[in-house]
């Protein structure tokens, strides 16, 4: 039987969680000195609500005000935030996409979530390991490329998300941040992109 008194039994499974910005995998629960059992209780009293297979979240906790890329970040550690999501994070997109954009490197287990809505893209060798950031939102770390390696990505990737959003990327980028053609250049060769980028960096910057 659980009621309002149940809410109280765990202050030490409370604060594991208030230091992990309220959210948990199991496995990290686990790890932390959390039991199990004590993670479904907390479920049942009302504590703790399920976002998804093996995540849990703290459900007095602050909000979080981008709980996609907080939920990625807990189900998917070894992905990185990658074109429309990435051009998202540094403002540099009219776009609004419909699911969060996840690279991951070429051979990889796909991962199996509920929510929310991702795409995948396989990168290979450097095209996947170097440019990432590790940016901090709603105080938890999120893996994603920097701007740079985000906009060889896009064209990298033209043909799946569209020519006018890379081109669109690139004319924003040139008026809202500090121009670095050569880091440009420099992640559009590691992409294979840089014949195809040269035209557009000549005429837009």
């Amino acid at each position: 039987m659980t009621g309002a008194h149940d809410k109280t039994r765990y202050p030490k499974a409370e604060a594991i969680f208030r230091q992990h910005n309220g959210l948990l995998r199991t496995m990290e629960a686990i790890r932390l000195g959390i039991h199990p059992r004590v993670l479904y209780r907390m479920r049942d009293a009302g504590v703790l609500d399920q976002v998804d297979r093996g995540l849990f979240r703290l459900r007095n906790h602050a909000p979080i005000g981008n709980p996609d890329l907080c939920l990625i970040a807990k189900k998917i550690p070894n992905g990185v935030i990658c074109l429309l999501s990435a051009l998202t994070i540094h403002d540099i997109t009219t776009q609004v996409p419909h699911e969060v954009y996840v690279a991951l490197e070429f051979g990889s287990r796909s991962p199996s979530l509920d929510h929310p809505p991702v795409r995948i893209f396989r990168f290979t060798g450097p095209a996947f390991f170097e440019g990432i950031e590790v940016r901090q939102i709603d105080k938890m770390p999120v893996r994603v490329y920097g701007i740079e390696k985000t906009l060889a990505d896009c064209f990298k990737c033209r043909h799946k998300i569209g020519l006018d959003v890379a081109i669109e990327a690139l004319k924003l980028y040139r008026e809202r941040k500090r121009v670095q053609v050569d880091l440009i250049l420099h992640y559009a060769r590691i992409c294979r992109v840089e014949a195809i980028m040269r035209p557009y960096l000549e005429g837009i910057l």
